[in-house]
């Protein structure tokens, strides 16, 4: 088991990107919980926080505590249920920005590898084909410079750490990754990983819309 790491979520209110009586768009901070944490001194998350400003805020999605960027919430049970198929079946589209170790050789790939939990090193995962869950990542270079490459993903799937694992495979690692990047590549003030945009059908008009947070790195 990996060692536990230490809780200092950055302070702040909420950045609300867009509400209206249905669902409320929030960019995430690096750092912060999307959710309580399982152990004591983990309460502080961005939905406890955001409960104090619009009681009643239902969770769709996660993010890695340290991961930024967009994140939906609803409104009521019938919105929360609506957007939660949303990204079950698959017709929500996300995408990121990461900056990772290493000039990329490629323009563009796609990385096809199941994931599972590696129970031994949690919570890390691990790609296995015989019990993994499949994961799909679509990806692009956007620049490349002093030795690493800014690269835009696209994931199909949204298995726990997916970007972070595939990226690995690739012999990329993200940049301030504690748990998949080694060396220098760690030594980074966070991770640079960025939900930048979310798009979906909205649930009470079902047009397709969609939000995006700007890159802080």
């Amino acid at each position: 088991m990996l060692p536990d790491f230490s809780y200092s979520p950055p302070p702040g209110d909420p950045v609300i990107l867009f509400e209206d009586a249905r669902i409320i768009v929030v960019d995430k901070p690096s750092g912060l919980l999307s959710v309580p944490g399982k152990l004591e001194g983990r309460e502080d998350c961005l939905m406890t926080r955001l409960e104090l400003f619009r009681p009643g805020a239902l969770l769709v999605h996660r993010l890695d505590c340290d991961t930024s960027g967009v994140m939906i919430f609803a409104r009521d049970k019938a919105a929360q249920g609506f957007l939660g198929q949303e990204f079950e079946k698959r017709r929500a589209r996300k995408s990121y920005i990461a900056r990772v170790a290493g000039l990329m050789a490629e323009d563009r790939g796609t990385v096809d590898l199941p994931l599972c939990a590696d129970w031994e090193y949690r919570p890390r995962q691990k790609v296995d084909h015989e019990r993994g869950r499949p994961a799909v990542t679509d990806w692009e270079v956007v620049s490349r410079s002093n030795g690493e490459t800014r690269v835009r993903m696209f994931p199909h799937t949204g298995r726990s750490h997916q970007l972070r694992v595939h990226m690995r495979e690739l012999g990329h690692a993200i940049l301030g990754d504690p748990i998949y990047a080694e060396g220098s590549a760690r030594d980074y003030p966070r991770l640079m990983l960025h939900a930048e945009t979310l798009a979906l059908h909205h649930p009470e008009t079902k047009a397709w819309v969609e939000f995006s947070a700007a890159c802080p790195f």
